[in-house]
């Protein structure tokens, strides 16, 4: 069998941590399940620690130095690998899928923050924040941006989004803004850097009908799902329950328009948005 991708340190404090981290197991002879089993985590957990697709927090970085007999290292650097601009809740998920390889989201109530343009970002936040002043709401629509590069690349991330057909008929902002995002949405499609569904109303109950859900892979990790609440959310690792919320996806995509048939759908309320802003 093949050895473990080599890794890159250099990338971000996080990946040197977990380049650090596999070398030193490997320094004590430990494989990944083993460490896990004494800091009461799973293999996979000590797998994506380094690879870089999950933080290290102050405790676990404790009991590594311990159980690995580094002399704190681990604990003194862990704090700037776990330095972030997003919220708390999102951080894990967002360093996540900056290296993801596979992105698939469903969304039932908001367009993707990945597909999101700065109008409509700008409306969410609003709603979110009605009395914020407009330099904070101006500094979390260029946080937003930040993550939208990442399908500036022509091929990777793969993203895949299935929307709810609530995401396409709820305006968000004034019809202008839902008519540029929905026209942003199609030109990802057109130029085969998105895949997008979208669930029609007609579907009635779906597998996902209780909230948003994300899946990402990646290339030498195992898989992650995130869910979200108001102003809460949940990082996944646990093989089974990944396995299910994979299947979750796969039969909302079932019950979903193709993607033609979606693109047709996506062009055509865009027109309807543009026709109320200019009868």
């Amino acid at each position: 069998m093949p050895g473990p991708k080599p890794l890159d340190p250099s990338s971000s404090p996080r990946a040197m941590l977990g380049a650090e981290l596999r070398h030193q197991r490997e320094k004590a002879e430990l494989t990944q399940e083993e460490l896990g089993n004494r800091l009461f985590v799973s293999g996979s957990f000590i797998g994506q620690l380094e690879a870089g697709t999950r933080r290290m927090h102050v405790d676990i970085a404790q009991q590594i130095d311990q159980i690995l007999g580094t002399d704190g290292y681990f604990e003194r650097n862990c704090a700037a690998a776990t330095k972030s601009k997003y919220p708390d809740h999102f951080a894990e998920a967002a360093e996540a899928e900056a290296i993801a390889a596979e992105i698939r989201e469903y969304a039932p109530q908001l367009i993707p923050g990945l597909l999101q343009t700065p109008s409509y970002a700008r409306a969410v936040f609003r709603a979110y924040q009605p009395t914020a002043r407009d330099d904070a709401i101006d500094e979390l629509v260029t946080t937003r941006m930040e993550r939208t590069r990442l399908l500036d690349d022509p091929t990777t991330p793969l993203f895949w989004a299935i929307l709810d057909e609530a995401v396409v008929r709820r305006k968000v902002g004034s019809s202008s803004v839902m008519a540029a995002q929905l026209r942003h949405i199609a030109s990802l499609a057109w130029r085969h850097r998105i895949i997008v569904q979208v669930l029609p109303f007609s579907a009635g109950a779906h597998a996902s009908s209780n909230g948003a859900l994300r899946l990402m892979s990646f290339e030498d990790a195992p898989p992650l799902a995130y869910l979200e609440v108001l102003g809460s959310g949940k990082l996944e690792d646990f093989p089974p329950a990944v396995a299910r919320y994979q299947l979750t996806y796969d039969l909302v995509g079932a019950s979903a328009l193709s993607p033609q048939e979606s693109l047709a759908l996506v062009e055509s309320a865009a027109e309807d948005y543009a026709h109320e802003e200019h009868p």
